[in-house]
């Protein structure tokens, strides 16, 4: 079996060659090879399951391992002042947005919706998350309207409204994938998506869904399961040591969160899209893919479509084939645990190992963005002083310009390298962790990850390659 995942790990690491001899474009100063990267990454995530079955015998992230901050300081947190305090902040920057997409500049670089939606939202959200446990619970302007909306109605009914349905268990996260699919098809794909008047447009049917499914399914409910960002960040906050729970602030192990993260329909695939939306950025970005989408767009549009919808779709349903092809490689991983350990389907298996494609959905996304993050992040100074584009300057920044040397290049490559690595040690924590949970016997629990450990070295070589694949154009 040994024997299977070294070969397994050389094919993997014998597709990087060929890019290796082209170059990394615009990273010529790193001095090491790339190649040196790729199989000290491999090396690193074997030696990890090594030390895991010799030193992790019994599982240690399953118990709860909470406890809550003593003194005022947690209390304080937690307290309905700053609850409200965060939720008016949250909503206020919500119909920021929203007036800036409608009412602002149609160009993109002098409106501040694009910024802030695809940088400090999107991005900027997961390092908050990340160090102080979920943030955007706190922030989320679909909750904070929907509780004003609650607390009105409870008070002229004279008590609470509780909701008219209890959330269906076969829906699970499903309509979160359906949510953050839609986002990655806006972002990555669809026509104008970076247009301020569309990015609106979409907020505003985004929000009449999650209201309609709060008050269909209650709030909370929904912001659990159904709401994709708020699955999202709660997801990413559950790495953290910081949890919320009731009116006090605690802390626990690190990744114990996502241990307790309850797994059922579409949990996998909404894992799953995460890594799938973010690897089809980086290939859509590299020379290979652009190769292709010509002979592509031109199969498209002789079906009747026209050049424009034809891209769009091109890009759309690449987008969907990446999203599934990563759903079929960890369930590779999940039919290896059944087959090794003998026992469960590979579906539950699946769902029961969801949470370990956590950490390696926000390396993915750290490691793609941080350059991105970093220095067009910083444009959004200059339109926070000049929101909508029509000359005003609030803060005294719209004169800001980005300094694109805060960070090198070779920083760049040594936090992608490193993050990608950190990310799929703690998975391989996370999947030994649950096998010791599910199978008595250590060595069997170790064997049953032998298949999962080839899996990750397959995804951590796919995670380079992307790297150094868009960096060519």
């Amino acid at each position: 079996m040994w024997l299977g995942v070294l070969a397994g790990a050389a094919v993997a690491l014998a597709l990087p060659a060929a890019a290796e001899a082209h170059g990394i474009t615009g990273r010529q100063d790193v001095p090491l090879p790339t190649w040196l990267f790729l199989w000290s990454a491999a090396v690193v995530l074997v030696v990890s399951f090594v030390a895991l079955a010799t030193l992790w015998p019994r599982p240690r992230l399953q118990a709860d391992s909470w406890r809550p901050l003593e003194g005022r300081f947690g209390r304080a947190v937690a307290s309905p002042v700053v609850g409200a305090l965060c939720g008016t902040v949250g909503a206020g920057l919500f119909a920021l947005v929203v007036v800036a997409g409608l009412r602002g500049s149609s160009n993109p670089a002098e409106n501040i919706a694009p910024t802030f939606v695809y940088i400090t939202f999107w991005l900027g959200l997961l390092p908050l998350s990340l160090l102080l446990g979920d943030v955007f619970r706190a922030l989320n302007p679909w909750r904070v309207v929907a509780r004003a909306v609650a607390w009105l109605a409870s008070r002229a009914a004279g008590g609470p409204v509780e909701a008219p349905f209890a959330y269906p268990e076969r829906l699970g996260r499903w309509p979160a994938v359906v949510g953050i699919v839609a986002f990655g098809w806006l972002e990555l794909a669809a026509n104008g998506g970076d247009v301020p008047a569309t990015i609106a447009q979409a907020a505003l049917v985004y929000s009449v869904a999650t209201w309609i499914g709060m008050a269909l399914y209650g709030i909370e409910e929904w912001c659990d399961r159904g709401e994709a960002f708020s699955v999202y960040f709660n997801l990413i906050a559950r790495i953290s040591p910081w949890e919320r729970r009731g009116d006090r602030v605690g802390v626990q192990r690190p990744l114990s969160g996502l241990a307790h993260w309850r797994p059922g329909p579409g949990a996998v695939t909404f894992v799953c899209a995460l890594i799938g939306i973010v690897s089809f950025d980086g290939f859509s970005s590299g020379p290979t893919y652009n190769g292709w989408i010509p002979s592509l767009q031109e199969a498209v549009e002789g079906v009747g479509f026209g050049p424009v919808f034809a891209l769009e779709l091109v890009f759309g349903l690449s987008m969907l084939a990446t999203v599934a092809l990563v759903v079929a490689f960890f369930s590779l991983g999940a039919w290896g645990v059944a087959r090794v350990s003998g026992g469960g389907s590979v579906r539950d298996l699946a769902r029961l190992f969801a949470h370990t494609l956590a950490p390696i959905a926000l390396a993915y996304t750290l490691a793609h963005y941080v350059s991105f993050f970093a220095f067009q992040g910083q444009d959004i100074l200059r339109l926070a002083s000049d929101p909508l584009g029509d000359g005003v300057d609030i803060f005294g920044t719209a004169g800001r310009e980005i300094d694109f040397t805060v960070i090198s290049t070779t920083f760049i490559w040594y936090f992608q390298v490193a993050a990608i690595v950190a990310g799929h040690v703690c998975g391989l924590i996370l999947a030994h962790d649950r096998a010791v949970a599910l199978f008595d016997d250590p060595r069997r629990a170790a064997r049953s990850q032998y298949v999962m450990l080839a899996v990750m070295v397959c995804f951590t070589t796919l995670a380079l390659w992307l790297l150094s694949e868009q960096s060519k154009l």
